[in-house]
């Protein structure tokens, strides 16, 4: 187990990352959404990013509460640019415009279908690639880790999302973990993240615990919540983590 504690003055900018460049410049955003595939995966309308040369693995990409809409788009391109094949699932079929069409799409998600929904899309890239991971943000971080549970995979990475589990659900894990945390997240606060810390320890699981002197949803640039130095190291710590676990 391994917890870090990470504040802005802590971290020192090294350059802009493709993924920065996505969310923050609108030509070069549209540019690399325009080349994601559409494919549809168990009555989803998915969006597919292909690496340009070898496959290192692939990823499943579970949106937010949002939904699968161009933010979340950008950072599947980003991933791909990283050599993985990443599958950005739509568990919604809709974008939401504002707080209470997420919090609707939120609940109409039936979650026996997700998880069947989630392990096609599995079946799926496992047609093209070998290990493969799943990571996600807001309501999609919780279900990276719902999905982890459900299905094995080879690593799973978590942003900000639910993680109230007992350690005999997270004894289901196959692979490690990689969650990335707040500590002014009011909804996934700090007694969840704990809990969760403790739950895998009993469990004898893998875990990577990073928290940031930042708030929920620190990594979309689109919410005034948005932290750019946290943002930037969990992506970075993200790439290593999936570099040791899909490329070993």
């Amino acid at each position: 187990m391994l917890m870090n504690m990470i504040t802005r003055r802590e971290f020192q900018a090294t350059g802009a990352s493709l993924l920065a460049l996505l969310l923050t410049d609108n030509a070069a955003r549209a540019a690399a959404i325009g080349k994601l595939e559409d494919i549809a995966v168990a009555g989803m309308n998915c969006k597919l990013a292909r690496p340009a040369g070898d496959v290192h693995g692939g990823i499943i990409l579970i949106h937010e509460w949002w939904g699968l809409n161009e933010q979340m788009q950008s950072v599947a391109a980003a991933l791909a640019d990283e050599g993985y094949l990443t599958l950005a699932v739509d568990l919604f079929g809709r974008v939401a415009t504002n707080v209470d069409e997420a919090k609707q799409n939120t609940q109409s998600v039936d979650a026996a279908k997700a998880v069947s929904q989630l392990q096609a899309a599995k079946d799926m890239l496992a047609k093209e690639t070998g290990k493969i991971a799943t990571m996600g943000f807001c309501f999609g971080g919780g279900w990276s880790l719902d999905a982890s549970l459900a299905m094995p995979v080879d690593a799973t990475i978590i942003y900000y999302g639910r993680c109230k589990k007992s350690a005999a659900e997270l004894a289901k894990l196959n692979g490690p973990v990689l969650g990335h945390f707040g500590n002014l997240d009011k909804f996934i606060n700090t007694e969840m993240v704990d809990g969760f810390e403790k739950a895998l320890a009993e469990a004898g699981k893998k875990a990577e615990i990073y928290r940031y002197d930042a708030d929920h949803a620190f990594a979309n640039p689109t919410t005034a919540r948005y932290d750019e130095g946290a943002a930037k190291r969990s992506y970075e710590l993200s790439l290593a983590f999936l570099k040791a676990n899909l490329q070993a």
